[in-house]
C-alpha cells in the first residue's frame, strides 16, 4: 500500500492536494513485478500506471515477431496508459519489467477523476499523450509493411502455397510483379519467368523455398523442444487450440503439431457472427490468432509445418513419430485433426487449381477478385461467410448449391444477410461439372437437375471459383485399432463397439485408451467452431481423469 508521501514523489501526484492524495493512497493498487514479468499484454483493458521503482519496456508484435522498443522505456516517476484510456481502446502493446518494479495502478474511474480534479495533472497527461502519439506515428512510418516479399510474374500461380501459408499464419507479405516494378527487384533474382524469388526479413531465396524454410526464417517453431509431453495435440484448429490453452493452464506440458497453420478451416472464415462474446463478429484468423497467443503464453508449444505420421503404444503412453523421423513420447493424445475439403471432381480442375480455383476462401484472395465474376460452391455457413466477404470486392458472386436452397444447411442470420446483397445470387439444384481456361479460370459448366425436368448443361463466364463443400475425415494414417465409422470418422465414448477395458471409456475417448478425439473428425460431432472449442477443453478434463488412473 502506498502512503501519501510516497505518492507525492511522482510529479503526476505531487500536484494534488493533501486530501485527494490521501484518498488515492487508500484506493490505488500497489503492483510489484520481478525482472521479466509482464505488467500487461497487448489487448489488455486500459488502465493508468505510474512507475515508482525499476524500469519498464514496451514489446510489440510486429508482423508476427515479438520486438522490443528501447525508445519506449519508462523510468521512475513516468506514467503510461493515458492514450488507450482517452481513446477508449485496449493496450496496443505489451509492457515487461526490466528490473524489480513498483507501480501504482489507477483504474479508468480513478484516472478520469485525476484529470478532472487537477488542472496541472491534466496538462501533464495531455502533453505526454501528444508526445506519445508522435512517437507512435514515427515508429509506424519506420516499419516495413511486410516481412516477406515474393518477386514473380504470375500473381495467381507464383508461390501460391507460400502465400496461402503466410496468410493463414497472419504474416503480411507483398507480391511484386518483376515486369511492372523492376526497380523493386533485389540483385541476384533470376530473369527466368518460371522461377520466382522470395525474401524473408531481407534474406533472399533465389529458388522458391519450402513452407518450412520460410517458417524457420520467420523464427516460427517447427520442431519440438522436449522428448516427452503430458499431451500431444494433433491439429491446431479451434479444438486443438482450446486443448492447448486448457491443458497448459492446468499444468500439463503440451505439444501442438500442425502441418500448415493455426485455425484449420475456421481460420479461413471471413466473419463468424454467432460465436459467444463477439457481438460484432470476428474473423476466423483473428479468433485463432488470439487462441495461438493464448496457448503459447500459457506455455504450449506449437510446431508448425509438421505432421504426425505414426502413433504406437508404449509402456509410458504413446510414441509419436513426426515427419522427418523425430519421435516424441506422449502420456495422452488429443486428435483434433479436423477434416479436408472434399474435391469438386470437375473436369479440368487439377490444371487450374491455384489459377482461379481455390479450396476454402482465404482472405488474401479478395484483392484478386476486385470487379470480377466469382462463383462459390457450397451451401454451409463457411460458404455463406465467404459470399458476404467477397461481395464487397467482386462485381458478382454466385453461390452454387446442389439442393433447392440454403435453409437446410446455413444459419438463418447468414441467409438474411445474403438476401440483402444485390450482387449475390443463389443458383440452386446445380453442380459444377467442368472448368475451362488456358492459364487461368475463364469459364465453368454446371449441370442443372431440377425435379421433373430434363437434365441440362449451362455455361458461365467465371474469374474465380471457391470450393467450400462437404469435408472428409483423413484418418487413414492412424492405427487400425482406432474404431471408425463407415465414412472414416473416429468413434468415441458410448459409440464404441470394440472397447476392451473393464472401465467405461471416457466421453471423447477413442478405442485406444488415452487417445481422445475432439472436433470435426469425431463421429457425430457438431460442425461448429464453438463445439470444437468445447470438445477441446472437455478432452483435457477427461485426460486429467485418465492420467489420475
Amino acid at each position: 500500500m502506498f502512503t501519501p508521501d510516497e505518492l507525492r514523489q511522482a510529479d503526476i501526484f505531487a500536484c494534488l492536494d493533501e486530501a485527494e492524495c490521501a484518498r488515492l493512497a487508500q484506493t490505488i493498487a500497489d503492483v510489484r513485478l520481478e525482472p521479466g514479468e509482464w505488467l500487461f499484454r497487448e489487448g489488455a483493458p486500459a488502465a493508468f500506471y505510474v512507475l515508482f521503482e525499476g524500469r519498464l519496456r514496451m514489446v510489440l508484435d510486429v508482423h508476427g515477431k515479438q520486438t522490443e522498443f528501447p525508445e519506449y522505456e519508462l523510468k521512475p516517476g513516468e506514467f503510461l496508459g493515458e492514450v488507450p484510456l482517452i481513446l477508449g481502446t485496449p493496450f496496443f502493446g505489451s509492457i515487461r519489467a526490466l528490473s524489480s518494479c513498483r507501480i501504482a495502478r489507477l483504474d479508468k474511474q480513478q484516472f478520469f477523476h485525476l484529470i478532472r480534479d487537477s488542472e496541472e495533472g491534466r496538462d501533464m497527461i495531455l502533453r505526454q499523450m501528444g508526445k506519445r502519439l508522435l512517437l507512435i506515428q514515427e515508429r509506424t512510418l519506420s516499419l516495413q509493411a511486410s516481412r516477406v516479399f515474393i518477386f514473380g510474374r504470375n500473381r495467381d500461380a507464383d508461390c501460391h502455397h507460400l502465400r496461402t501459408f503466410l496468410s493463414a499464419n497472419r504474416i503480411p507479405y507483398e507480391w511484386v510483379d518483376c515486369d511492372r516494378h523492376p526497380e523493386r527487384v533485389p540483385p541476384g533474382v533470376s530473369d527466368d519467368p518460371d522461377c520466382p524469388a522470395v525474401t524473408v526479413d531481407g534474406r533472399l531465396f533465389i529458388e522458391p523455398p519450402t513452407t518450412r524454410e520460410v517458417a524457420e526464417a520467420l523464427q516460427l517453431q517447427t520442431t519440438p523442444r522436449r522428448d516427452s509431453y503430458d499431451v500431444l495435440i494433433v491439429g491446431a484448429g479451434p479444438a486443438g487450440m482450446a486443448a492447448g490453452v486448457y491443458g497448459t493452464s492446468e499444468g500439463l506440458t503440451a505439444l501442438i503439431v500442425e502441418r500448415c497453420a493455426c485455425g484449420g478451416q475456421a481460420g479461413t472464415s471471413s466473419r463468424i457472427e454467432n460465436y459467444l462474446g463477439f457481438p460484432e463478429g470476428i474473423s476466423g484468423d483473428d479468433l485463432t490468432g488470439r487462441g495461438f497467443k493464448q496457448a503459447t503464453r500459457f506455455g504450449a508449444e506449437v510446431a508448425l509445418t509438421r505432421s504426425v505420421e505414426k502413433v504406437a503404444p508404449s509402456s509410458d503412453g504413446y510414441l509419436c513419430e513426426l515427419d522427418g523421423g523425430q519421435t516424441v513420447l506422449a502420456r495422452a493424445i488429443v486428435l483434433a485433426i479436423g477434416v479436408d475439403w472434399r474435391r469438386l471432381q470437375a473436369k479440368g480442375e487439377d490444371r487450374l487449381l491455384g489459377r482461379g480455383i481455390f479450396y476454402g476462401a482465404a482472405r488474401q484472395e479478395a484483392t484478386n477478385v476486385v470487379g470480377k465474376k466469382v462463383f462459390i460452391v457450397g451451401g454451409g455457413n463457411s460458404a455463406g461467410q465467404a459470399a458476404m466477404f467477397l461481395s464487397s470486392y467482386a462485381a458478382e458472386v454466385k453461390v452454387v448449391v446442389r439442393g433447392e436452397g440454403l435453409k437446410l444447411s446455413m444459419s438463418q442470420y447468414l441467409i438474411d444477410q445474403i438476401a440483402s446483397k444485390a450482387n449475390i445470387e443463389i443458383l440452386p439444384l446445380m453442380q459444377v461439372v467442368s472448368v475451362h481456361g488456358e492459364d487461368h479460370l475463364e469459364r465453368i459448366e454446371v449441370r442443372v437437375q431440377a425435379p421433373h425436368e430434363a437434365e441440362k448443361i449451362l455455361g458461365y463466364e467465371a474469374d474465380a471459383l471457391f470450393v467450400i463443400i462437404c469435408a472428409d475425415a483423413c484418418t487413414s494414417w492412424l492405427p487400425i485399432e482406432l474404431e471408425r465409422d463407415p465414412r472414416g470418422y473416429l468413434c468415441t465414448g458410448r459409440d464404441l463397439t470394440t472397447w476392451k477395458l473393464d472401465r467405461h471409456p471416457f466421453p471423447l475417448e477413442t478405442s485406444l485408451p488415452g487417445v481422445f478425439c475432439a472436433g470435426d473428425a469425431r463421429h457425430n460431432s457438431i460442425k461448429r467452431v464453438s463445439s470444437g472449442v468445447g470438445e477441446g477443453s472437455m478432452a483435457i478434463a477427461f485426460i486429467h481423469q485418465y492420467l489420475a488412473l
